[in-house]
């Protein structure tokens, strides 16, 4: 459920399923559904692990197929290599890229079930799908970090750090809520106003941090999943600063 712009909660997956089961509603099928588990500059709205259980059911019970957008927020960026894994879900396709290559290089993805790899040869292809360095790069990735759970287990210790840092940020803005999971984190100001002062007085204080979501109002975390615990102390210290200095000059304006 989430809040509609009249302050009501709605039902997404009541509302999807009744427009989809009823022959005078003038939806038709859909060929498939795709969204993001975490919604990556949508905002940080995670889904919860019962609502993709049930888009999942609704997929299945008309036709349609499961399609999952991990982009951004797969490869470990959720806390674990797919970012529906604690569902239990299992989507017919699932996109990867970003950080897919282990290196920075372009490198993008289709995940297909076998029932639907139906592709003839060249039917499938793009710019940055076939980069010969980034396979190389993606296998010794894979290899390295996702060979056991240590990697996986420091990324939750990670996340831990992240909530707790963002519940400081947050403390300092009358409203602030914590967005996202795993190492994709982020803190809703209120506004993009808001926001923006924030990530630029970090910036003049020498951190670079974006913003997120549909009125930039959430300032984002997003920084290498390998990013020492120490530095991410140091980032969070000037990012506690800077919403210092926007608040405190805030209220002497208001003043």
């Amino acid at each position: 459920p989430f809040e509609g712009s009249l302050g009501e909660n709605v039902d997404t997956l009541e509302m999807i399923d009744a427009m989809l089961s009823n022959p005078s509603s003038g939806i038709d099928a859909p060929a498939a559904f795709i969204f993001e588990p975490i919604q990556g500059e949508g905002g940080l709205n995670a889904a919860s692990d019962a609502w993709m259980q049930g888009i999942e059911k609704i997929a299945r019970k008309h036709g349609a197929l499961l399609i999952i957008d991990d982009i951004q927020a797969g490869c470990g960026r959720s806390g674990s290599f797919f970012s529906f894994e604690a569902s239990g879900i299992k989507p017919d396709m699932v996109t990867q890229a970003k950080s897919l290559s282990g290196f920075g290089l372009p490198f993008a993805a289709l995940l297909i079930a076998p029932e639907h790899d139906i592709w003839k040869p060249a039917e499938h292809n793009g710019t940055f799908r076939g980069n010969t360095h980034a396979f190389v790069t993606a296998r010794v990735a894979i290899e390295k970090f996702w060979s056991d759970d240590k990697f996986e287990n420091s990324l939750a210790e990670k996340a831990v750090v992240l909530t707790t840092a963002f519940k400081d940020v947050a403390d300092l803005v009358d409203g602030a809520t914590l967005k996202g999971r795993g190492l994709m984190q982020g803190v809703d100001v209120g506004s993009g106003e808001l926001a923006g002062a924030i990530c630029a007085r970090a910036y003049e204080l020498g951190l670079v941090i974006e913003t997120s979501g549909a009125n930039d109002e959430i300032v984002k975390y997003l920084a290498p999943l390998t990013t020492p615990e120490k530095v991410m102390r140091e980032g969070f210290d000037i990012l506690l600063q800077a919403t210092r200095d926007v608040t405190g000059n805030m209220k002497l304006a208001a003043e």
